[in-house]
């Protein structure tokens, strides 16, 4: 998600300055010490000092209560916690006086530096990369000015003044809390140099004790979602969507619902019809009374089983588009001694985030605020200006923690953001709007993982060696027609669709990776991992297949052509070790290995699997090693792995979203069915130890999960399962 994006692809587009006109501070300006680097109490237009570059960032209170501004969306991946422990590695502050907000609408202090630095966002699992130096000098920069203010206050040396726990101490006795000092500290000006702690004197980072700061409030209830926003006057919105994916609505007849006790209006905006109630249940009630006709002349009307056909069979033929051509790929299929075929296809899948999209809007003195989860809050605000008609810097965003994104919150058209101020506006702005999509909205509404095939083959010497391989993968792209088409397309090649493809670690002297762009009205959108979802198990899937033929060990195999990617190797030679790669296991017992790098960060795993039925497969336990750079929490990094192993396990064991002459046959849990808490297998997690800048872990736990169960599978059936879900390949 978000829609995520290495570095490799470049930055990602600037928006329209024109219709920006975004200033570093302006939202400090506007909101005093909201998201303010100034510290102690409001301070007037005239007296407040001029910006400084990391002024966006932390805010002290005089109760001592520390405010860190994140640039980076919370969507329980742990941003927060991850920045916080940045900060508070500098700053030593009180842990339970720490809060964590986000914020937005000022891309020169949050754009992200992971994606180009243009605009911010979240998503590439970088938002400890893009947030790695900036954060830990804000916390620096805030401490050397307590304790410069201190220094003043006590007529001592700053070098004798210590800060830890939130406290500044000096060995006369003399102590302060950060509240205490926050209000002297604000008439000094920050530090132009800023040291870091070196890395031996960290007590934050890296600490393995260190639990989520707000892990309590996460269960407990107190944290806000949107789902729980409640403004003074607010309506509900629900959504009746095109049933079929490219239809528009012709007509519709709203007068029985109009009739209900509640019902505001029912209008009709761009992307369907909304009704419009003091409450949702009345909403929902009125929604079903609503008769609409549909315009399908352009709507996708087959079903997933036809669009997959056309998939495969244009798999055979030669790619429109090359994304890696090394050596000569003809001639070394040409001399193989033996060559290894297989075709891999991949369904839709769906986010299926615990909470549905949601989004609220509110004009006010010609300001608009809206509140949601903004993954991309330049974007969502520029889309936003433009509907409400005022320039972007009268939007005002409101950044709420969100119950799960996984991509979905991160979507070139601002959708649900869009609907919102779509609503409010076709209601002239007398109220406050809330537009939430029930369960059924979010399951039917598009946005899915592209469905994809590919057609993969190697080819062998007499000796076993690859000297040749060949991958053709057909797709949807998800960047073309958007405003990341400049950013990640290039000679028709869409990067999303053939990471972990075209960068395959392993050293072979012919390989040619091509794609094929098919087109479909269906919304495709970033998933978990984005294309190493498919990719991977492309890759490590058929690299067991390639093992197999050429009678090698999977893991020996891969660690001789590992020879040039030391991360990869160091983290494969990790995992087999702990996991008794080799060793007897259990009678009925399984195992299946795989590696896999995405967005920076590499990932070994190992699957143990026993075989309930012929046509089934159980999951008893993950060993799993990560190179994720210096792992800033690693509880966190633990948990974001087993996350990313459950996520990609209900994906790959049953996941699918299918469809019936154009129509989507899942509504809800019962049909599009995650991973159920009984499945989930015993997890081992080994962090690789390093010294590089951290990469990130919210998606990369993910790719390998896959392929790993699935050699285990061939290992325990000799069968090797190409269709997934696996409820669909097992069986075929």
């Amino acid at each position: 998600m978000y829609a995520r994006f290495p570095k490799a692809v470049g930055n990602l587009p600037k928006l329209p300055t024109s219709r920006r006109g975004f200033l570093l501070g302006a939202l400090a300006t506007a909101a005093g010490l909201t998201v303010g680097f100034r510290l102690g109490g409001e301070a007037s237009a005239q007296e407040k000092p001029a910006v400084h570059p990391f002024q966006p960032y932390i805010a002290i209170a005089p109760d001592g209560k520390v405010t860190i501004y994140s640039s980076q969306f919370e969507m329980g991946q742990g941003a927060y916690f991850g920045i916080a422990t940045l900060v508070n590695e500098e700053l030593g502050a009180e842990w339970s006086q720490i809060t964590v907000e986000g914020a937005a609408s000022n891309p020169s202090a949050y754009g992200n530096l992971a994606l180009g630095g243009a605009n911010q966002g979240t998503g590439g699992s970088s938002s400890m990369a893009t947030s790695w130096e900036r954060y830990r000098k804000a916390g620096a920069a805030m401490r050397l000015m307590l304790v410069e203010a201190a220094a003043r206050e006590w007529d001592v040396p700053a070098a004798e003044i210590t800060a830890g726990n939130g406290v500044l101490t000096h060995a006369s006795g003399k102590t302060a809390t950060y509240g205490e000092m926050a209000m002297k500290a604000a008439d000094i000006a920050p530090p132009d140099e800023i040291p870091l702690k070196p890395a031996s004197e960290w007590t934050q980072i890296g600490d393995a004790s260190l639990k989520r700061y707000d892990s309590k409030m996460k269960t407990d209830g107190t944290a806000p979602y949107t789902i729980d926003l409640k403004l003074p006057g607010m309506m509900t919105a629900v959504m009746i969507h095109p049933p079929k994916f490219g239809a528009t609505v012709e007509a519709f007849d709203a007068t029985e619902a109009k009739a209900l006790k509640g019902v505001v209006d029912v209008v009709q905006i761009p992307r369907g019809v909304a009704v419009v109630a003091d409450n949702m249940w009345t909403a929902i009630k009125a929604r079903d009374l609503v008769d609409v006709t549909w315009n399908e002349e352009n709507a996708e009307t087959r079903g997933t089983d036809e669009i997959l056909a056309a998939f495969v069979e244009q798999s055979a033929a030669a790619p429109a588009h090359s994304a890696r051509n090394d050596g000569d790929v003809s001639a070394a299929f040409a001399e193989a001694a033996r060559t290894v075929e297989a075709t891999f296809t991949f369904p839709y899948l769906c986010h299926a985030a615990m909470e549905p999209l949601n989004a609220a809007a509110r004009m006010t003195d010609g300001v608009l605020e809206v509140w949601g989860g903004h993954q991309m809050p330049d974007l969502y605000q520029y889309i936003a200006s433009e509907i409400a008609g005022v320039a972007p810097d009268k939007v005002k965003l409101n950044v709420m923690r969100t119950g799960g994104g996984f991509g979905r919150r991160g979507v070139m058209d601002a959708d649900i953001v869009a609907e919102a101020v779509e609503v409010a506006k076709a209601l002239n702005w007398a109220h406050p709007v809330k537009v939430q999509w029930t369960r059924e909205n979010d399951m039917k509404g598009g946005r899915y993982r592209p469905a994809v095939v590919h057609a993969m083959k190697a080819a062998l010497d007499a000796d076993g060696n690859i000297i040749g391989w060949d991958n053709h993968i057909v797709s949807q792209s998800i960047a073309m027609g958007t405003v990341f088409e400049s950013a990640l397309v290039h000679d028709g090649v869409d990067w999303s669709s053939v990471e972990g493809a075209n960068t395959i670690p392993y050293h072979i002297p012919n390989v040619n990776v091509g794609v094929t762009n098919m087109q479909s009205p269906v919304p495709i959108l970033f998933w978990r991992a984005v294309g190493s979802t498919h990719t991977g198990y492309a890759v490590e899937a058929f690299m067991d297949e390639v093992a197999e033929a050429a009678g090698k060990d999977p893991v020996e195999l891969r660690m001789e052509l590992l020879e040039n990617h030391p991360r990869h190797s160091a983290a494969l030679a990790l995992v087999a070790e702990k996991a008794g790669w080799g060793s007897p296991l259990a009678e009925g017992r399984f195992r299946g290995v795989a590696v896999v790098e995405a967005f920076g960060t590499v990932v070994a795993q190992i699957a143990e699997i026993s075989l309930p039925s012929p046509d089934q497969v159980k999951v008893e336990k993950v060993v799993c090693a990560v190179d994720c750079g210096v792992a800033i929490n690693p509880d966190q990094v633990v948990a974001q792995m087993e996350g990313g192993i459950g996520f990609g396990l209900g994906a790959i064991l049953a996941e699918e979203i299918t469809m019936t002459e154009g129509v989507v046959d899942q509504e809800n849990y019962d049909t599009y069915t995650p991973l159920r808490i009984d499945q989930m297998p015993e997890i081992e997690v080994h962090i690789v130890p390093s010294e590089a800048a951290p990469t990130g872990v919210g998606e990369p736990g993910l790719p390998p999960i896959g392929p790993a169960v699935a050699n285990a599978v061939f290992k325990a059936t000799g069968k090797r399962v190409r269709t997934l879900p696996f409820s669909r390949g097992m069986a075929a």
